[in-house]
């Protein structure tokens, strides 16, 4: 009896322990289901919650491209003033398919746009395609166009390049095309980094020269009736242009296709033949080569010499026929140039203008640049060029040769980007030293003396020096009566820091125009000749009295 009772004792507390095993197991396996369904959702949760917000990042990305894809940087002049700026604006189309009623719709429209041509909007209304119904709207009209609830109005935003300064900087900033890529002046030569930055492009002009300097070349555009004008100051030791205008110009905000040739750039792209100026080339290189000095007499001149088929004549009889060569430059001697330059022969003079960057054509910062037009040299071209006759170069080009013959004989680049002090090159000289000073000295006479031909420009404070270029422009089968009236002037001579190139083409005279002189009392009223003396000088001499005190101020330490 005690072992069955034993025997029976054991299996029921089997059974007991193996059921209360069994309990726990299901307790425990339904606690870690629980626990890994609650993670399995939050982790699900959050995968979505991470694919909704990456959809959302990619939509952003596609926006962001879309308007970087018409992103451009801004321009800014010398003094951080907007050239050109990139503004976000809006545009309202509307997608006929979606319009709710078409009725209402164009009696709400007429009621905010009441100038716009309604039976052109009803009649791309019945085409059932999308048009753009009003572009850079106004954040008003947005507001107003927005409230109509309408489902077929659609918004978009896009970037545009606005242009503040209007038509000042016009040849210089260039235009863009609908597709936002540049296609001329800067735009174009800086398309890429306008593009690819957000950093603003910083110019070497400033806005109020500019402005002074456009100014008194349109408002003796009307005097001298000239076909176009230009003009350019130019930093002679660094090359920095502070201004560079060529008129007539256009306003950049209209974006028009330009294809009337007198728009061209007469500052860079145009080419002329600009007489007299060259023959401050022909002096500093025979001072240069040793040849002459200031002070070297060049006696018995010829009034007229026989050059092939040509002749070649002073333009004044009055000129005397013993001259130094000082005074050649200073009274601007046809015949006496000729001869200091049959001294230097044709390597030599050649070798002194490929030197100062006149003969071929210029590297600058937008493409719109002129070549000078090739020649074969030879006897008879060694003199007409000695004078500056047959030998074409552009203003900018000018400006170029005057700086280095003025700054001490060094090099420098022409630039419309401001560059950092350290970004210079260092100096590199290319004429000897001296030949500036004695040059100089002879263009401050030709400005202060009576015998000079620019005393026009002669502008107390500022020790104007320059020379004068009358040229008769070419024609089918020789020249023409059309005349290029140039000065190329330096200031202040005892320091020279700039250099201004003031071009009139094709200017006229003038009867009424009353003219102050500077080298003796009195006035003159009515333009006596049409040279460069009478036209280019004065306007040269006005700009000066204009930006002069400006100069003298904001730039003192350039």
């Amino acid at each position: 009896m005690n072992n069955k009772k034993n025997i029976i004792l054991e299996e029921y507390e089997n059974k007991f322990l193996y059921k209360k095993s069994k309990t726990n197991l299901d307790i425990q396996f339904n606690r870690i289901a629980f626990i890994f369904f609650v993670f399995l959702m939050i982790s699900i949760i959050y995968s979505i919650q991470l694919l909704h917000l990456g959809s959302l990042k990619s939509e952003d990305n596609k926006k962001s491209l879309t308007v970087n894809k018409n992103h451009r940087a801004d321009i800014l002049d010398r003094n951080g003033n907007y050239l050109v700026k990139t503004v976000k604006s809006i545009d309202i189309g509307i997608n006929p398919i979606e319009v709710i009623d078409k009725k209402r719709l164009l009696i709400n429209l007429q009621l905010m746009f009441p100038n716009k041509n309604y039976a052109e909007v009803i009649y791309k209304l019945e085409k059932n395609k999308f048009f753009y119904f009003e572009k850079k709207i106004s954040s008003e009209n947005y507001e107003k166009i927005m409230l109509l609830g309408d489902k077929s109005i659609k918004a978009e935003e896009k970037l545009t390049r606005i242009y503040p300064q209007k038509n000042l900087f016009s040849h210089i900033i260039g235009q863009i095309d609908d597709d936002n890529k540049g296609i001329s002046g800067l735009e174009k030569s800086f398309n890429e980094r306008l593009k690819q930055t957000n950093e603003p492009l910083k110019l070497t002009v400033d806005i109020d020269i500019q402005f002074l300097i456009r100014e008194e070349l349109v408002k003796f555009q009307s005097i001298f009736r000239s076909k176009g004008s230009a003009a350019i100051l130019m930093n002679v030791n660094n090359g920095e242009i502070i201004s560079m205008v060529s008129y007539p110009d256009f306003d950049l905000n209209k974006r028009e296709k330009i294809d009337d040739l007198n728009y061209i750039n007469r500052a860079t792209k145009g080419v002329y033949e600009l007489g007299s100026v060259f023959k401050t080339f022909t002096v500093a290189a025979g001072l240069e080569e040793g040849l002459i000095d200031t002070d070297t007499e060049l006696l018995n001149l010829e009034k007229r010499l026989q050059c092939g088929k040509s002749s070649i004549s002073e333009y004044d009889n009055k000129i005397p026929s013993d001259l130094t060569v000082e005074q050649i430059l200073i009274r601007s001697g046809n015949i006496g140039s000729v001869r200091i330059g049959q001294r230097l022969e044709i390597v030599k003079l050649k070798k002194f203008l490929e030197k100062i960057g006149v003969l071929k054509k210029i590297k600058f910062d937008i493409d719109e640049v002129g070549e000078p037009i090739p020649f074969k040299w030879g006897k008879c071209k060694l003199a007409t060029v000695s004078y500056g006759h047959g030998i074409t170069t552009t203003p900018l080009q000018l400006a170029k040769a005057y700086a280095i013959i003025s700054n001490g004989g060094f090099d420098i680049e022409p630039s419309l980007i401001k560059k950092n002090l350290e970004n210079y090159q260092k100096k590199k000289r290319i004429i000897k030293a001296g030949i500036s000073e004695k040059i100089n000295l002879i263009l401050r006479k030709i400005v202060a003396t009576k015998e000079g031909t620019a005393g026009l420009a002669n502008i107390d404070g500022y020790e104007v020096g320059g020379k004068t270029g009358t040229a008769n422009k070419t024609s089918i089968g020789g020249y023409s009566n059309a005349k290029v009236n140039t000065f190329a002037g330096i200031f202040p001579v005892s320091n020279p820091k700039y250099v201004l190139i003031v071009l009139l083409d094709e200017p006229k005279t003038s009867s009424n125009y009353k003219y102050e002189y500077k080298n003796k009392k009195g006035s003159y009223t009515g333009t006596p000749f049409n040279t460069a003396g009478w036209t280019s000088v004065e306007v040269a001499g006005k700009i000066i009295e204009k930006i002069g005190p400006i100069l003298a101020t904001k730039h003192m330490e350039d």
